[in-house]
């Protein structure tokens, strides 16, 4: 598959696993995330497969996004397809007394540096009249849980991005998808819990939960379809999640 792909948040959880499974068919990659080290770690075993270029830098800071992707060597600038998958949740208190700085974090990554991101990348996919945009949102939002107020209007943001998207871009041939995964065991429920690991892993105990690479199945499978499927919109959750609330799981 000849082609380039540019994925946020690739230093750990789908973001990696999905930079894995595109390295191993031929994709080459822009990988993107905060932690150097572990790009240089990715970066140097997916090398053996294919061509790899990461850039550091946060995604909610405008103008390192558009210093890093302007930075592209010419190999590596005509972007196929964008993985919109940083994101992060942080804290799970009610409305009232939820913590600013968890909500302006989560507003600046899952919203605002998708677009920072995607406003950046689009001119050349524009230019091309092609490309293919996955954004990975949530169940989230799709549906409200308690205590999850702005993250999953964070996400419900995502959707109407996806949606918003897909309509501006569809003279230019771009597709334009989101993933919306329910519960998958990564570093998601570390961070919202602020390095509390017990707290952390309670959430996947009891039950099977998504791993990392089925979601990258699923996005190598979005964007190996022809060119005339586009898959606009797929929710996808563990068989033990019926809901945002509603999980079984082994006494």
């Amino acid at each position: 598959m000849n082609k380039t792909a540019f994925i946020t948040g690739a230093t750990s959880g789908i973001g990696k696993a999905t930079a894995k499974l595109f390295a191993y068919h031929g994709i080459a990659l822009v990988l993107c995330g905060r932690r150097q080290a572990n790009l240089d770690a990715l970066a140097k075993k997916l090398s053996a497969h294919t061509k790899v270029y990461t850039l550091n830098f946060d995604v909610r800071d405008k103008e390192a996004v558009e210093t890093a992707i302007k930075s592209l060597p010419e190999d590596f600038a005509s972007i196929d397809i964008l993985v919109n998958n940083a994101g992060n949740a942080h804290g799970l208190d009610p409305i009232q007394t939820g913590d600013l700085s968890d909500w302006d974090a989560m507003i600046d990554i899952n919203v605002k540096g998708l677009l920072y991101v995607s406003r950046a990348i689009l001119p050349v996919m524009v230019a091309n009249r092609s490309g293919h945009i996955i954004n990975i949102g949530s169940t989230a939002g799709k549906e409200v849980y308690p205590n999850g107020n702005v993250y999953c209007a964070s996400k419900y943001a995502v959707d109407a991005i996806n949606q918003g998207m897909r309509i501006d871009l569809n003279e230019y041939g771009i597709r334009v998808g989101a993933v919306n995964p329910g519960l998958v065991e990564t570093e998601f429920s570390e961070v919202r819990f602020k390095g509390d690991e017990l707290r952390a892993a309670k959430v996947y105990q009891g039950y099977k939960p998504l791993l990392p690479e089925d979601i990258a199945d699923i996005i190598y499978f979005v964007v190996t379809r022809p060119y005339h499927v586009n898959i606009a919109d797929l929710v996808v959750m563990p068989t033990a999640q019926a809901s945002s609330t509603i999980v079984k799981k082994q006494v």
